[in-house]
């Protein structure tokens, strides 16, 4: 699996090009994010909730990569962040084309999960 590209409201992946944010579990499946998740407390699906780290952590993962937007717009919040670091995974956040690579380079050296907002 490797993720070709993005642009501002999408991403390629191994020539399959998705209109909306994704999430690349541990398998290699792709599914959609699940923004409401999180727009449920904040309003926005730039804050990572709780609720949403809890349904994006796949037990046996070590590495998150989380592609934080065109224009590097999305955070965690912190309880996200507490429970990715309780659970002893590492969290690497990049504006979306930067993390495209970075989640291309670890997806072999670690078991990594990727999560990838597509818009701002």
């Amino acid at each position: 699996m490797k993720i070709d590209s993005t642009e501002f409201g999408s991403i390629t992946i191994d020539g399959t090009t998705y209109s909306h944010d994704i999430l690349i579990q541990l398998s290699g499946e792709v599914v959609k994010r699940k923004k409401k998740l999180s727009k449920k407390y904040y309003g926005t699906s730039h804050i990572i909730s709780l609720e949403e780290a809890e349904f994006v952590y796949e037990k046996g993962c070590n590495t998150l990569v989380l592609g934080t937007g065109q224009y590097d717009n999305v955070k965690l919040s912190p309880e996200a962040a507490e429970f990715f670091e309780h659970h002893g995974c590492r969290v690497i956040l990049r504006p979306t084309p930067d993390a495209i690579e970075t989640y291309n380079k670890t997806r072999g050296k670690a078991k990594a999960i990727g999560l990838f907002h597509v818009t701002c």
